[in-house]
């Protein structure tokens, strides 16, 4: 029989799991399509801490992985996670996992919190653009880092940047709701 305690945060990480899907869907398409996923990635960590943010992003993959249409354009599958776009899904849990293991090291204070969410995001920009261009070459494209940068990074700087501080200012809120 499981206690409440655990209860509570198997709910908590469905409910961001499936706030990660609902963000997946808040879509303008573009080559990489503009999304909201990242604030959801930065709230999970924020709101349910390290542990149980990780495990959020990772049940929200493992359900794409396994056909449900939780990515951005309703997608689903490992074609989903293994193609041009798969590295900034993976580089997702990359930047939970990166504020989990900050978090554990950090103050909690905004300084430390908006370096955390700064450097998994940049964690993720890395990722996914390595990723992309590997993808691009290998389906005959000629793909420069340059090019993938100003593609897949810089239209995403200023928003991902808002999102930080919308994540930040929502989590403050939310905090005092989780157990």
């Amino acid at each position: 029989m499981m206690n409440n305690q655990r209860v509570h945060s198997l709910v908590y990480i469905a409910l961001f799991a499936a706030l990660l899907t609902i963000c997946a869907w808040i879509t303008i398409p573009v080559t990489i399509p503009f999304t909201m996923q990242t604030l959801a990635v930065f709230l999970a960590p924020l709101v349910l801490g390290g542990k149980r943010g990780s495990l959020a992003v990772a049940v929200y993959l493992l359900l794409g992985a396994v056909g449900v249409p939780v990515f951005s354009g309703f997608h689903s599958g490992l074609g989903a996670l293994v193609g041009n776009t798969g590295g900034y899904l993976v580089g997702f849990l990359i930047s939970a996992l990166l504020m989990w293991a900050l978090e554990r090291f950090w103050q909690r204070g905004y300084a430390a919190l908006a370096l955390a969410m700064a450097v998994s995001l940049l964690a993720c920009y890395a990722f996914g653009t390595a990723w992309f261009v590997m993808i691009s070459v290998r389906n005959g494209t000629a793909m420069t880092v340059g090019t993938a940068l100003s593609l897949c990074v810089v239209p995403f700087i200023i928003p991902d940047a808002a999102k930080m501080f919308l994540a930040v200012t929502l989590a403050k809120r939310l905090k005092r709701f989780v157990h």
